[in-house]
Order: C-alpha cells, then structure tokens, then sequence
C-alpha cells in the first residue's frame, strides 16, 4: 500500500498527487512511468513520473481525470493509500550532451514535459519551453516550468493567456528567428506530436517523443502498447516510451488509441455515478 501524501487540483480536470514510494524515487529518472491500481481489483493504468524527492522518498504523478480509474483515484483523499504503485518503467529520456533544446508540452503532457526540461537545466542546457492549452483556466505547473526555462511560451487555442494559436506557430517562430536546437522534445496529444514533428522535420531538427498508448502489463509481454516506427514494431513500455517523432506511424497510433473511446466513457459514466453524493 502507498500512501497519498499530498493532493492538489491544478484545474478542474487535472490533479498532482505525492505518493510515499521510497523505492520508486530512488530509481526513477524523467521520461519513466509508473503502473498502478486503487485497489485490489482496479485496472492497471500507467502514469508518468511527473517529479520525485530521493531524500523525501516521494513520487509525484499528474493525471487527468478521463475514465473510470483516474475517477476513482481522484476521489482517494491526503492520508489515504494506492493499492499498487510499480516502477521505475521504461527508458529514461536521454538528456546527455545536450546543450539547447525546446521542449513542447501540450496540456496534461506538460506533466511529462516538465520533469525533463527540469533535469535539462540542471545539466546546464540551454531550454525554451513552449507549451499549450485550450484556455486559461486549464494551464498548469507554469511557475515551475519558467524556473527551468531560459525561455518560456505559452500559447492558448481562444487567445485567452499568452499567445493565441498553436505550439507549432510558437516552434517555427522561434526555428525562423534563428534558434538553433540540438533536439526538440515533444509531449501532449498525438496529433499535436503528429504536426510538431511534421514542422521540425522540414527544418531537419531532430525530435523525440514521449508516446504513451494502451498499456497493460508495462513489461512488453501483452503487446498492448505496440506501436509501428520507422516501419518496424515497438513496445512502448520496454522500447519507450521516447521514439523519433520523425519516424512513428502517429496515423496507426490514433487509429489505436481510439478503439475503447466509447467502452471507456461508458465505464466512467458508471463510476461517476457511484460517488454520486459521496463527499
């Protein structure tokens, strides 16, 4: 059992939680993830490793509340406790030898975005920071990403905070006015990755991804998070979940990623109504 020790709403939909992991922080590095279950029967889901304390001993997870599994963990409370909580998973991403690099997050993605811009700078890279969101009132972790960021955009789609428009018009931006990168790093929805990727390749920047499909077991026996790269077949959990953006069939990836849309509405329909009333 892993204890919450704290609990936070970044916006309406998007919660930070601290976990009492010991044996998660010592290991886990930017890019990982971690598996876990609120109880005993619960669904396995994965989550990035959105920062960790070694000395505290805790791992903080951001999630969005979009099925039946974040419903449920967004109603356990501080002083509560997660039935599972497993990792380190996956590659961590590679952050050596870099010395400027633009990291692209987009919404809840920016979770995954900050923990590597933050190890960037602490390197000693060079980092500009774009991220994006529909509004406002859905922005998240901006203190934390201007404190590692030499440069820092944000762009919203209504114009309402920042910059009206998308990351990619902020990226080429940026590539035009001289900005040169060793690597742009790129998380968020798959077709903002998809565009992104589209861009840099035209002006020949190299571009990872952070690519987060349907996963089950997290050690690449199910063969649930397979994705196609560079023509040929990857595991996300044990190959990833960083790829060459330039190289991932993102076309076959939504296709993918879309198959239980309508199964999981339902189950989180059926899951809302059960806390109907519970505080």
């Amino acid at each position: 059992m892993y204890k919450i020790v704290r609990k936070k709403e970044l916006n309406p939909t998007v919660t930070l939680m601290d976990i009492d992991a010991p044996a998660v922080a010592a290991k886990a590095e930017p890019g990982q993830f971690i598996i876990l279950r609120t109880d005993e029967n619960g669904e396995r889901i994965p989550l990035t490793v959105a920062d960790f304390d070694r000395e505290k001993g805790t791992v903080t997870i951001i999630f969005q509340i979009v099925g039946a599994t974040t419903e449920k963990l967004n109603h356990l409370k501080e002083g509560e406790y997660i039935h599972d909580f497993v990792g380190p998973l996956g590659t961590a991403t590679h952050t050596e030898g870099l010395k400027k690099v633009a990291v692209v997050g987009g919404g809840v993605g920016c979770a995954i975005a900050y923990p590597i811009a933050k190890k960037l700078h602490s390197l000693g890279c060079e980092v500009h920071s774009v991220v994006g969101f529909r509004s406002k009132d859905l922005l998240i972790l901006e203190d934390e990403f201007k404190e590692c960021s030499d440069k820092y955009v944000v762009m919203t789609d209504d114009g309402s905070y920042g910059e009206k428009g998308l990351v990619t018009d902020a990226l080429k931006k940026l590539i035009e006015s001289g900005e040169k990168y060793d690597e742009v790093i790129t998380i968020g929805p798959l077709i903002m990755m998809k565009f992104v990727c589209r861009l840099t390749k035209e002006f020949n920047v190299k571009t990872v991804v952070s690519m987060n499909p349907i996963m089950i077991d997290g050690t690449g026996m199910c063969g649930g998070c397979r994705l196609s790269v560079g023509g040929e077949t990857k595991f996300a959990c044990v190959d990833g979940p960083d790829f060459d953006g330039h190289l991932v069939d993102f076309d076959e990836a939504m296709d993918r990623g879309s198959m239980y849309r309508s199964y999981e509405r339902k189950k989180h329909e059926e899951t809302c109504n059960l806390f109907k009333g519970v505080n």
